[in-house]
């Protein structure tokens, strides 16, 4: 009689073991199905990688995916700008004075002999309103006696922009690319004294985006670019940085 107890706890064991494994494998396999691939938003990628810094090739990249569906292949060709077109890229280490100073050593000289009206040689390029602010502070280092303006669509109408650039020589522009572009169309900003488009490229908002991942403000910019500066890089006239 004790063997058959024993055989029959065997046979329990051996019936409930397989059982408990089932249970086990059944819920490890409900998750699982349930899990879906979160996309990747840009914070998560930031959080576990260290921002690198634009390159003349990034840049290359977004014109070439942006007008990759609006142009022929002939003319997404003539969009290619070579590597003579560029400054060095800010590394990251830069203020925006002291990048400058290394890209435009001869400042000083370029800046008297600036005459022009309603163009400017410097344009820096940004997102918002609040970053042009911050960036005109920026400049004060560098600019010495030039004269920097505001170029966005905040509380200031474009035709009094117009007027202010065609009142005084402005050697510096800063602004978002919506406005500039309002600006080049309205004839109240030309390219001919342009000689140096700075791209505020590397710099993120709250929501950790830069300039380029913002879909309305590319676009601007992508306008801006084919508005008439690529071909000015083209000519060797101007010289695209990304700060």
């Amino acid at each position: 009689s004790n063997r058959n107890v024993l055989c029959v706890l065997v046979l329990q064991k051996e019936c409930v073991i397989p059982q408990k494994k089932e249970t086990e494998e059944q819920q490890s396999a409900k998750p699982q199905r349930k899990r879906k691939r979160k996309k990747k938003t840009i914070t998560d990628v930031l959080a576990t990688s260290e921002p690198k810094p634009g390159t003349a090739t990034d840049l290359q990249g977004v014109v070439a995916q942006y007008f990759s569906d609006k142009r022929s292949v002939i003319e997404l060709e003539e969009l290619q700008l070579q590597n003579s077109c560029f400054l060095s890229s800010n590394d990251l280490t830069h203020t925006l004075s002291s990048y400058l100073k290394q890209v435009c050593p001869k400042w000083a000289k370029i800046q008297k002999q600036h005459k022009e009206k309603s163009s400017v040689v410097i344009l820096i390029v940004c997102s918002s309103a609040l970053r042009t602010i911050d960036l005109i502070k920026q400049l004060t280092a560098f600019k010495g006696e030039g004269r920097a303006v505001k170029l966005f669509a905040k509380h200031i109408k474009v035709e009094e922009q117009v007027k202010l650039l065609q009142k005084a020589v402005t050697h510096i522009g800063v602004g978002t690319p919506g406005r500039i572009n309002a600006l080049i169309e309205k004839e109240g900003l030309n390219l001919q004294a342009l000689r140096y488009l700075v791209v505020d490229w590397n710099w993120r908002d709250q929501k950790l985006r830069r300039m380029v991942d913002i879909p309305e403000i590319k676009m601007d910019f992508m306008k801006l670019l084919d508005n008439g500066v690529l071909a000015a890089c083209k000519e060797d006239k101007v010289k695209i940085g990304l700060f």
